[in-house]
């Protein structure tokens, strides 16, 4: 698959500055509801805008956010996630202990902030959306017995569909719009067993074979 021309895949020094819960919630926040201010940014994230201040420059400084051009003063500054997905498939950064503990920290706080936007939605979906929203959400699942090989290829799909979506929506602000959450998840079961190679002497023969 060829990688997304944004792709942005941290090192080392990179993880470990995004392995924190706040800046996880400052990324997501920015990535949802788009530019902020540190005292946007506190407010609604419930924190001082002393801490989302300081959070924010160490995520310039790993380049997960930037300020936005043209906006804001030189006492409020404004902020925006930059484009592209965020991987952390760097080869590598799973060799190290350090690096397998920020990268589940990191996905911890995904998991826990989609996990959330998930249930409010069961919770209050069709309390509070008018029909043609409520008509447009989609929750399905699926459970399959396949491969490694073609998961990945399933996989790699829909990661395609969902990150070409995104990038042509990107900074859309048209009537009608709103905030939009797209998740997938394809993974093992991880208590299932994987069903062991065939002894070749056991391979029942083939249709041509038979009537040999």
């Amino acid at each position: 698959m060829t990688p997304h021309p944004d792709l942005h895949t941290p090192d080392l020094d990179g993880l470990k500055a995004l392995a924190h819960p706040l800046r996880v919630q400052i990324i997501e926040a920015l990535s949802t509801y788009g530019p902020h201010t540190a005292s946007g940014l506190a407010a609604r994230l419930g924190e001082s805008s002393g801490a989302t201040s300081y959070h924010l420059r160490q995520l310039e400084k790993h380049e997960y956010v930037r300020e936005v051009a043209d906006r804001g003063t030189g006492r409020e500054r404004w902020w925006e996630r930059r484009p592209g997905p965020i991987t952390l498939d760097r080869p590598g950064s799973d060799e190290t202990e350090a690096g397998r503990q920020a990268s589940r920290l990191i996905m911890r706080e995904w998991l826990h902030h989609r996990e959330a936007a998930v249930r409010d939605i069961v919770e209050r979906g069709l309390d509070v959306l008018s029909d043609e929203w409520a008509d447009a959400l989609a929750l399905q699942s699926a459970s399959v017995h396949v491969t490694a090989a073609q998961l990945c290829e399933l996989n790699e799909a829909v990661n395609r569909l969902i990150t070409d979506f995104a990038a042509a929506h990107r900074g859309q602000r048209i009537p009608g719009s709103r905030p939009v959450q797209l998740q997938y998840f394809g993974f093992p079961v991880l208590d299932g067993d994987e069903v062991p190679a065939a002894d070749p002497d056991t391979v029942p023969p083939s249709a041509e074979e038979s009537r040999a």
